[in-house]
């Protein structure tokens, strides 16, 4: 019995650790839905796109404010002291005060449809703004999607290794009462006493493993701790897997990424338009009014208000500015404009192709996970048969220690096969519908 001490301590220590593990009871459960949607609302990325957008409405904005005339006024008062030129054109110790005051407007006529052309880069920057926020959603959501069914996969998991656990613990079980009648040696109890203590282990990583993967998806959705944090399962069974081609002609319309990327082609179309308005002749128009009084020591002034009115100016003018040599400066921003121009294209040919890769490795993923997933179900029944068979066998004397341990492992790792190929299966077939319809 002393020799059984410390297998007893290793069985406690395991068993409080699997206490310790296991959600409680009450804990909450989030559904796929709900946790996408909390994950849109908090995540950092998301807000800082939609800082972005709010800087490109600022944006439009301030191109709508150019059409806008600017007014300024102006007062001024100033002295000046010793030596200065008199009326008689002599130069004399004189003292001056001089005050003066004016307004001015000034507007474009015509710009050379720079504002016009701005307004639109503006309009089109925001769009693309927009759409890459959605972008940026769709990233979350696929990996909100990809950490909800990590979790669901590790819950099963866990919950294999604790089925087999429970083998294990009947077999411990039966060797003790059979050791107690004398029927067989000690030396039977203590193996079967390391084997549930070895998938105990078993059950404390799955424990884990399930543990790391409920962090992972709350720090997605940004709570503060995973604790009293569960999910609820899919109810989906054995869905239709869409063709490749099927999804990739919707996704050509409705993906976000693409779709910001060929708004990226229209910003640069857009600003080589912008570009050429600096070949264009600008007009604008300005008016101004104002009025002076002046003093000079030694002298007599008129009143304040006399001089108010009778330096009152008023001035209106015309100005047209024809670009001659701006020493290549508009033709360079063309230029630099149409490189823009063939960058965008570019990168929306490189979005395209990796759309479409992305899809193609989607569909054959969930093709070969469906297939494996359909050949495991047979293989498990198959496997669940032997298992009953040789613990049958085990039951009787007919089969060996060796043989049981051999056909539970089997079984345990034949499940955790079909439980890894059925949620792989899941997935694809999710990021497949979500790529096609832009829906969970």
């Amino acid at each position: 019995m002393l020799k059984m001490k410390p297998m007893f301590k290793i069985q406690t220590v395991i068993a409080i650790s699997l206490l310790a593990g296991t959600p409680s009871a009450g804990a909450e459960t989030w559904s796929l839905e709900r946790c996408v949607a909390y994950a849109l609302e908090h995540n950092i990325s998301v807000q800082q796109s939609k800082l972005q957008i709010l800087e490109g409405e600022q944006t439009l904005t301030e191109a709508k404010d150019r059409f806008l005339p600017t007014v300024n006024g102006s007062v001024g008062q100033s002295w000046s002291f010793g030596r200065g030129l008199t009326s008689e054109n002599t130069y004399a110790n004189r003292n001056t005060s001089n005050f003066q005051w004016g307004a001015s407007a000034s507007l474009p006529l015509f710009q050379g449809l720079s504002e016009y052309r701005q307004l639109d880069v503006a309009k089109a920057n925001l769009q693309q703004l927009v759409l890459n926020t959605e972008a940026t959603k769709d990233n979350v959501t696929l990996n909100v999607i990809s950490q909800y069914l990590q979790v669901l996969y590790q819950k099963e998991v866990l919950e294999s290794a604790r089925i087999q656990l429970g083998y294990s613990q009947y077999e411990a079980q039966r060797q003790k009462t059979l050791v107690e009648n004398g029927k067989v040696p000690e030396a039977d109890l203590l193996d079967a006493e390391a084997q549930m203590a070895q998938d105990s282990l078993t059950v404390v990583s799955s424990q884990n493993d399930l543990n790391v993967a409920l962090v992972e998806l709350t720090n997605l959705l940004r709570l503060p701790t995973p604790e009293g944090f569960d999910v609820q399962p899919l109810a989906e069974g054995e869905p239709m897997i869409p063709t490749a081609q099927a999804v990739y002609d919707s996704a050509l319309n409705t993906n976000n990424s693409l779709m910001a990327a060929r708004q990226g082609i229209k910003v640069a179309e857009s600003n080589i338009s912008l570009a050429k308005t600096g070949y264009i002749p600008t007009l604008s128009f300005s008016t101004s009014i104002g009025s002076s009084y002046y003093t000079m020591s030694g002298m007599k002034s008129e009143s304040f208000r006399d001089q108010m009115r009778h330096n009152y100016s008023t001035y209106i003018g015309l100005n047209l500015s024809i670009p001659i040599f701006n020493a290549f400066s508009t033709r360079n921003s063309v230029r630099k404009a149409r490189l823009h121009k063939i960058s965008a294209e570019l990168t929306e040919d490189q979005t395209e192709t990796e759309l479409y890769r992305n899809i193609q490795l989607a569909y054959y993923q969930a093709k070969g996970a469906r297939d494996r997933y359909f050949t495991s179900l047979e293989t498990l029944d198959k496997t669940e048969a032997s298992f009953a068979a040789t613990q049958e066998k085990y039951n009787l004397g007919r089969a060996t220690p060796t043989e049981f341990e051999q056909a539970k492992n089997n079984l345990f790792r034949t499940r955790v096969s079909s439980i890894q190929a059925h949620y792989e299966y899941l997935l694809r077939h999710r990021i497949l519908i979500f790529y096609q319809s832009n829906k969970l």
